[in-house]
């Protein structure tokens, strides 16, 4: 009986002993009076929803023309998203266009991308640090939409940005244009 009064003791204080000791701290130094005594210390920053681009829902009408005449019209907000907290958090938002087509989308019922132009404007809105260009500054600096072109970039910087542009598409309508409803895609891109 005694035997085993001493084994439940000595269990008991081998538990009390282990939960003592991974209560107490480890020592990561010991320092004589009078000297900095140095613990480390880290913490983790981190990445987001990584690179992302959001652009409105469609379909969007930018207007109505005659054939021979423009038709000009806003897309709505282009936002860019950088959340990969990135030491160098550049990236570039490109756009192209397809053609717009009415009815059966006959060579008649077609107005081809090469008569589509695009130009972003300044941003509306900018977060974090860096160099946020647009593609096109203003009206005078619009490209045509046949290729893949630059919308908006970051070239400097560090860390969680975002840029939004509110862009202008102007259309070159035919003089022999038929009349109807076009529709097309805008396709913007970021890298």
């Amino acid at each position: 009986m005694s035997h085993i009064r001493r084994r439940g003791v000595a269990t008991a204080l081998a538990v009390a002993f282990a939960a003592t000791a991974t209560a107490v701290p480890a020592r990561a130094d010991t320092c004589a009076a009078s000297v900095n005594c140095n613990t480390t210390v880290t913490f983790t920053v981190s990445a987001g929803a990584g690179l992302q681009i959001t652009v409105p829902n469609g379909p969007l009408s930018v207007g109505t023309g005659s054939p021979g005449g423009t038709i000009s019209g806003q897309l709505g907000s282009i936002t860019v998203s950088d959340q990969r907290a990135a030491v160098t958090a550049t990236w570039v938002a490109q756009v192209v266009a397809t053609d717009f087509t009415t009815g059966g989308g006959s060579a008649a019922e077609t107005i081809a991308n090469s008569r589509v132009s695009y130009w972003s404007g300044p941003a509306t809105a900018t977060t974090g640090t860096g160099t946020f260009v647009p593609g096109q500054a203003n009206a005078a600096s619009s490209v045509v939409l046949d290729q893949t072109r630059i919308a908006f970039s970051k070239t400097t910087g560090s860390g969680n940005n975002s840029a939004t542009w509110n862009p202008t598409i102007v259309i070159d309508v035919p003089a022999q244009a038929v009349a109807g409803t076009y529709t097309g895609v805008v396709r913007h891109s970021v890298a």
